[in-house]
């Protein structure tokens, strides 16, 4: 399954956006993840979205693959910070910021 660079280059900013809010324009949330997603994310969202490309009967991975597989594959590897926890916010909820602020390509 191919992937286009600026899908990978999508799944980067994803990636970092996790580990580097203030660079996205996300400072409201930097106080809220003490650790982001790790290089094996990247490779693992990489990874799953090609693998939902072949299952969509697609021999390329899109954005929209991307989108659809990131909260899963990203939700264990954010960890919130105590202040994140105690507010009840989700790692779900966090991708989703980010997502709102990260344009697919």
């Amino acid at each position: 399954v191919h992937m286009d660079e600026a899908v990978k280059q999508y799944i980067l900013k994803i990636i970092f956006a996790t580990r580097y809010p203030q660079k996205y324009g996300l400072s409201e949330i930097q106080d809220l993840i003490d650790f982001g997603a790790s290089p094996r994310g990247s490779i693992d969202l990489f990874k799953a979205s090609c693998a939902k490309a072949l299952i969509r009967g697609n021999d390329f991975a899109t954005p929209l693959d991307v989108a659809s597989v990131v909260t899963e594959v990203l939700q264990h590897r954010i960890v919130l910070s105590y202040q994140a926890q105690a507010d009840n916010i989700s790692p779900q909820s966090i991708i989703q910021k980010i997502l709102k602020v990260i344009k697919a390509p």
